[in-house]
């Protein structure tokens, strides 16, 4: 059997875990910049506050209705995070983290009239560990168990946060009652093409042959899903993702940006960004390329937003900062019109190898030993001390670009000057 712990509403419940006050009334957090909703407690759905609906058309009935407001606050959201997965490995043998607020357990080895005993324990251990609610779907197969877990959040009260679907009737009923959209790896795109077919709920898809899946949902994809609705295990546990073979950072500008400094301040934070992520997995990068996104105020086309990309190769493999930085930055020279409204740019590593895996060439030499103590100092610093304690030059240090978040809540677990105050 499997199990998906899913975290209900995971950046409202982040919030209302450092302000109980927040407990039973409606809360929001906003997207990037705080554009969009990401996050809605039940309270704030019960009001018709709509999921990625734009915060300025929803702020009449938020305010109205005094639903409290946050913007993303990814320091926060991330420690809650590690915190929780954290937990589940120590409850559970084998744990696949699937996203910032999910993961799937290995259950085998418990007996049947155990798994919902078992369920509730982690449940409940998982929210006096760590203080985030969360829910618990299983089931013999990953497909059937997010299911499970859906349903279990619709109806928290009635389910205890746990739904067990082991035996064909508990898998049938569910499916019914299971739109063809909510369907994990189905959505709105790939419901609309299975109503063609007179397909409307799960227990329509998981009754349809396995070559007719074969023929009309992408081949091998479509016959796990369906094989998977039908309870047969087709996706396994997987092993988490240690060493990444490429990193990106990307970000939209709290503001327009029209001047090269400035944009050059973005990516060389970008980069060192990047690049401690880079070394976080003891790797160096043989490539990095940018990019920009910005708009050039034509007339026909005032709000189009085009984007411009450049490549360079370096000369060998490096995780040293500064060297990343002097490569990018005549990339960006090139890149840069002037008049244009850049509204975002990003920097990708590439060609990524082992650090004790890099060749050089009769012209290079290997990274100085110091330069690769002073690299860890900086990122130990940093991780205990707050973000951006040390810094290149090169980033700026106004940094009036940056992503506006303008009701973000304090950083309780990770920011000394930010921890919470008991009287």
């Amino acid at each position: 059997m499997k199990a998906i712990v899913d975290c209900n509403s995971f950046y409202a419940s982040c919030e209302r875990l450092f302000k109980p006050a927040l407990n039973d009334k409606p809360v929001v957090v906003l997207s990037n910049n705080d554009g969009c909703i990401v996050s809605r407690t039940d309270e704030a759905k019960a009001l018709g506050i709509r999921m990625a609906g734009p915060y300025y058309q929803n702020k009449a009935e938020i305010l109205k209705n005094n639903v409290a407001v946050f913007s993303s606050n990814y320091h926060l959201y991330g420690d809650m995070s590690k915190r929780v997965m954290e937990t589940l490995r120590l409850l559970s043998p084998e744990v696949e983290v699937y996203s910032v607020d999910e993961s799937f357990l290995d259950l085998t080895g418990i007996a049947s009239e155990q798994l919902h005993a078992y369920a509730l324990f982690l449940k409940h251990t998982t929210e006096l560990w760590t203080g985030i609610p969360v829910s618990v779907g299983v089931a013999p197969t990953k497909v059937l168990s997010k299911v499970a877990n859906r349903l279990a959040k619709k109806d928290k009260k009635g389910t205890q946060g746990v739904m067990i679907l082991e035996t064909p009737e508990q898998q049938m009923e569910a499916l019914v009652k299971t739109a063809v959209e909510d369907i994990w790896g189905v959505g709105n795109a790939g419901a609309q093409k299975l109503r063609m077919f007179n397909i409307n709920t799960a227990w329509d898809l998981r009754n349809m042959s396995e070559a007719w899946a074969g023929k009309n949902l992408g081949g091998v994809v479509g016959i796990r899903l369906v094989k998977e609705l039908k309870g047969i295990p087709c996706i396994e546990m997987k092993d988490p993702l240690t060493t990444k073979k490429m990193i990106a950072t990307t970000r939209m500008f709290g503001r327009a940006v029209y001047q090269l400094h400035e944009l050059k301040e973005a990516v060389a934070t970008y980069i060192a960004r990047a690049a401690e992520k880079l070394r976080r997995q003891n790797s160096a990068a043989g490539a990095v390329s940018v990019f920009v996104v910005y708009n050039d105020n034509r007339a026909h086309q005032p709000y189009a937003p085009s984007s411009r990309s450049a490549y360079v190769t370096l000369p060998a493999a490096t995780y040293l900062t500064h060297v990343l930085i002097a490569h990018i930055m005549p990339l960006l020279d090139a890149l840069y019109k002037n008049g244009n409204k850049y509204i975002k740019a990003g920097v990708i590593l590439s060609n990524i190898v082992p650090c004790n895996m890099v060749q050089y060439n009769l012209f290079e030499q290997p990274e100085n030993p110091a330069l690769q103590k002073l690299m860890h100092t900086i990122d130990n610093l940093n991780f205990g001390m707050g973000t951006d304690i040390l810094k290149f030059a090169s980033a700026g240090t106004k940094k009036n670009w940056k992503m506006r978040q303008e009701l973000r809540s304090n950083r309780f677990t990770t920011k000394w000057d930010e921890l919470c105050l008991v009287k």
